[in-house]
């Protein structure tokens, strides 16, 4: 699936702030309304609504308007996208950890033979 790279900027900038990655799991749990979602913030409405509509750009979450309520709910496809965006390079990641196991394992081994045999040896001096 290709992903716009405009849209994956604005996800990524959107899940960027805490309060908003806070705004996304309280929606997690299902729709909110906003009064009451803004109640969950130690912030002002007006703040929390800058928040929402960062949010919105993004397409992360989705506002219904009925009457003067405003309900909203996550929308999730915005963050399949940026994961599996993400996913590209996980193969990547897993050979450079997969080498660097391989190398600790082979200098775990060489100080294992490099060790003294006598322990004894080591501790007995002293200097004086």
């Amino acid at each position: 699936m290709a992903v716009n790279e405009h849209s994956l900027d604005r996800v990524y900038a959107a899940i960027s702030d805490p309060t908003r990655r806070g705004i996304l799991a309280e929606l997690r749990k299902g729709e909110a309304n906003v009064c009451a979602l803004a109640e969950r913030f130690p912030m002002s409405l007006n703040g929390v609504s800058k928040h929402l509509k960062v949010l919105e750009r993004a397409g992360l979450v989705e506002r219904t308007v009925r009457g003067r309520e405003h309900r909203l709910r996550l929308r999730a496809a915005p963050l399949r996208q940026a994961a599996d965006w993400l996913q590209h390079y996980q193969a990547f990641w897993e050979a450079r950890l997969d080498a660097l196991e391989e190398l600790l394992i082979a200098d775990r081994g060489a100080a294992a033979t490099a060790a003294p045999k006598h322990p004894r040896a080591v501790r007995g001096r002293r200097r004086r």
